[in-house]
């Protein structure tokens, strides 16, 4: 008896299932179940195409086209091709560094709330150094290691939480802007602090997102839209999304504040049972944006330090605040008033 036939049908039947949450991920703003199906676009797109390849051998040539043609298009849109316009996400492209401008850094880790190598952390940032560090999951074994840095670190704003995740925080070596005040927005999981950066200020965000559907992300995300729509010119927003830059809880966040994404950065999280080699199957969820004067030089991933995340370190610049054009008509009207020139 030939089974090919039989074979042949049961592959193709296989890549229509895989092709189907592939297909879903491309509506994420019509539900968020489509959402959480374009987490995985390249891992659906690389099991597709490895699918299909069998089937060119058989009677289903035209069907195998088909299916690897979509799985290198749906891969592009996270590459970034550039002959398909308006499916992928837009980043911001790295800027250049000036010689004689000053460059700051930004540390962003989620810290794990049970990491049992809490000493990396600290090891980590006592090295690097950076002017700025923003925490995700500091939760209360995590509050007393922090209190250990508050003689470098003595500007800081902990927001804390009542479940065991923890909440988010941001220190820094610079002194906050005067007479700003840091805000914890949505129960500790967003946290906002201006700093004054050379008398420059810059308002530097924390944020931490819940699950994908079938938890509460989306909710949290539209919750989040008057605060982020809110934030000043000049921001840089650092966080662990649980969400990759493609998706659209990302793009969501990144049109509610006029932001705009930084990178690509590369995956930041896999399980951690995996072996450190299997790194590049993680998902990129820990992620930076920036808006206005901000200009954003390299982020990248450091060594791991305990937690299912890689710290992100990223250096930036500030340009001097843009000058508002002037009114002609008020000019004139100006230097026409009593004691103008």
């Amino acid at each position: 008896m030939d089974r090919r036939p039989v074979l042949g049908a049961t592959a193709l039947a296989l890549v229509v299932l895989i092709s189907l949450p592939l297909v879903a991920g491309f509506f994420g703003r019509l539900h968020p179940a489509f959402d959480s199906f374009a987490h995985f676009r390249i891992h659906l797109a690389i099991l597709l195409v490895a699918c299909a390849v069998p089937l060119l051998l058989g009677a289903f040539r035209r069907e195998a086209l088909m299916a690897i043609a979509f799985g290198l298009a749906a891969i592009t849109t996270v590459t970034g091709a550039a002959f398909l316009p308006g499916l992928r996400p837009v980043h911001a492209a790295f800027a250049p560094r000036d010689g004689d401008e000053p460059v700051y850094r930004l540390l962003q880790i989620n810290l794990r709330f049970d990491n049992r190598e809490p000493e990396k952390v600290l090891s980590l940032i006592a090295r690097e150094r950076p002017d700025v560090v923003t925490l995700n999951e500091v939760s209360a074994m995590w509050a007393k290691k922090i209190a250990l840095l508050e003689a470098a670190y003595p500007y800081r704003l902990v927001c804390t939480m009542d479940n065991y995740a923890g909440g988010v925080t941001i220190l820094s070596l610079r002194p906050f802007a005067q007479g700003a005040e840091g805000r914890c927005i949505d129960g500790g999981t967003f946290a906002t602090a201006t700093i004054d950066f050379g008398g420059r200020p810059l308002d530097i965000a924390a944020m931490h997102l819940h699950w994908p559907w079938p938890f509460d992300q989306a909710e949290q995300v539209a919750g989040m839209t008057a605060d982020l729509a809110g934030l000043p010119e000049t921001v840089l927003l650092a966080g662990d999304l649980n969400a990759t830059p493609w998706s659209a809880a990302a793009q969501q966040i990144a049109e509610a504040g006029g932001l705009r994404q930084v990178g690509p950065i590369g995956a930041t999280w896999h399980y951690r049972l995996l072996p450190e080699f299997l790194r590049f199957t993680g998902l990129p969820i820990d992620q930076v944006f920036a808006k206005g004067n901000v200009r954003v030089h390299s982020a990248r991933r450091l060594e791991p330090v305990g937690s299912d995340h890689l710290p992100v370190l990223v250096e930036f610049s500030l340009d001097p605040p843009r000058r508002k054009p002037v009114d002609p008509a008020q000019s004139i009207t100006a230097a026409l008033a009593p004691g103008g020139t």
